[in-house]
């Protein structure tokens, strides 16, 4: 499963600064499990065969009690110990459907301990349940992995929550996938999301967290490719349980042409739930946005808003009258405020294979905003062996984007040759070109002329939620030794770049 090789870092991050967990030889067993011992310093000779953890009791008591004895003297403390055992059960159930018992035995005697109750440790009990059964425990899952202090003390009850998110997020397992239990899924990774410290849907947008929001999104495409989503869509009562994501908008995408009636109503739904949920956030992103310097050249305009006070002030006290104590204004001065307004061109062109659906649809819908702004003159171009001149659609993604034939070949060269006519004024254009660029190596001397003619040329590999493309990297070196940079990351960097051009 995606992301295994995270886990451990994970369950390390949430133990609290300067408390390290480290098994002493004689509590290890022969496969390196922790074995808990009990009393009198008994040796590992109580592990259980497997390499599991063996729980045993004082004065060489076989395992059978429900929460384990500690060593006394055996190199770690009572919470380490039972902290130790509780992430080997996390690891065990993460790589292996099957269950360990003493494993199991171990950590339902220490979370009755805790006071816990024992559905904390069944992952077939979502987040959202088990707060509602018991509301105390929400406030505790919040900010839970957070990068911060935590109070002294709770290790092995953090260590009992820590593990339940995980699992129930990593731990997917195999075969098919009904609605609910993808939507059940996206709960549990909202309840993990606030773990890290952020509201749900917020770790893709974090910087640092980068590979583990790539992780959870693998995680959630799998979940919705081993779902029967025909089956689903074709049932409006189990069509309406689908939240839209990227994931799902992209196998919608690919599975449009062979949807009909009834399965395609709800799919376009879904999609133009989707698209107007980011054009939204994308609209915001745009107004908040730098829009450039004033264009000092222009006159300002002489109206009560634009008035400079403090300027008229200080220009006019000269004219200030001692004995009226009043000051006589002769001149008034305005705020300069206007900006560029020479209309601008903007030339979109979109590589339309399947590994950038979701730079594709980002874009899509940014383009969509910028043909909006006033003397703004938006083109849409999508390209695999052929090219498609969606520009009459430009204002509306929706339909942009159920024209579009995800997969196939690339052949850049095609979109170049309807994208160049449309080149009028090339010290007024900016092209985005849009792709991985595993592509025609020719079409690098189509770019270095398009650049050199005075056109602001913007090439992006990836301004997806994660920021991570894979980009051809002949192409990568090249582009960046023309000046022109492969540009990845949050897609908060093309508005800013376009921002900055169009005012």
């Amino acid at each position: 499963m995606n992301g295994h090789t995270d886990l451990t870092d994970l369950t390390e991050n949430a133990t609290p600064a300067g408390d390290t967990t480290s098994s002493a030889e004689d509590a290890a067993s022969p496969g390196g499990s922790p074995a808990v011992a009990g009393g009198g310093g008994q040796s590992a000779g109580a592990a259980l065969p497997g390499g599991s953890p063996a729980v045993a009791g004082g004065g060489g008591q076989s395992a059978g009690a429900a929460s384990p004895a500690v060593a006394e003297g055996g190199g770690q403390s009572a919470d380490q110990t039972r902290r130790q055992v509780l992430y080997w059960r996390l690891l065990s159930r993460l790589f292996s459907p099957e269950e360990e018992p003493a494993l199991e035995t171990a950590s339902v005697g220490i979370v009755g301990d805790l006071g816990l109750p024992p559905a904390l440790l069944d992952p077939g009990v979502s987040i959202d349940n088990l707060v509602q059964r018991f509301p105390e425990l929400a406030a505790e899952f919040h900010d839970l992995m957070a990068d911060k202090d935590h109070g002294p003390g709770d290790e092995v009850r953090r260590a009992a929550l820590v593990s339940k998110l995980l699992l129930n997020v990593f731990a997917t397992g195999s075969g098919n996938v009904t609605a609910t239990r993808l939507e059940g899924w996206k709960s549990d990774a909202a309840w993990f999301e606030r773990g890290m410290g952020c509201e749900p849907g917020g770790l893709r947008h974090r910087v640092g967290d980068e590979e583990l929001a790539k992780v959870l999104a693998n995680i959630e495409g799998d979940l919705v490719k081993r779902m029967h989503l025909r089956e689903v869509l074709a049932d409006p009562a189990l069509a309406k349980q689908l939240t839209p994501s990227m994931s799902l908008i992209e196998q919608l995408l690919h599975d449009k042409s062979n949807l009909s009636g009834v399965a395609l109503a709800n799919a376009k739904a879904l999609i133009r739930r989707f698209v107007d949920e980011v054009a939204q956030v994308l609209r915001t992103q745009v107004e908040k946005a730098s829009v450039g310097d004033i264009d000092r050249s222009v006159p300002p305009k002489r109206v009560f808003r634009n008035l400079d006070v403090e300027r008229t002030i200080w220009k006019n006290l000269t004219n200030w009258n001692e004995e009226d104590q009043r000051l006589y204004v002769d001149r008034l001065y305005y705020k300069q405020t206007a900006r560029r307004t020479t209309p601008a061109r903007m030339i979109v062109v979109v590589d339309q294979s399947g590994s950038m659906v979701d730079a594709m649809v980002n874009c899509t819908i940014l383009a969509s905003i910028f043909a909006g702004l006033p003397k703004v003159d938006v083109h849409l171009i999508a390209y695999d062996t052929r090219a498609l001149d969606l520009t009459p659609w430009v204002h509306d993604p929706f339909e942009v984007l159920l024209r579009t034939t995800l997969g196939g070949g690339t052949d850049g060269t095609v979109a170049m040759a309807q994208a160049r006519p449309k080149i009028s004024d090339p010290r007024n254009t900016v092209m985005v070109w849009i792709s991985d660029f595993y592509d025609n190596r020719s079409l690098i001397n189509d770019f270095e002329a398009i650049h050199r003619s005075g056109v602001k040329f913007i090439p992006v590999g990836s301004v997806n939620s994660s920021g991570h493309a894979s980009v051809d990297p002949w192409y990568r070196q090249k582009l960046k030794a023309m000046g022109t940079p492969v540009l990845s990351g949050h897609i908060r960097k093309l508005v800013s770049e376009l921002k900055n051009f169009l005012a």
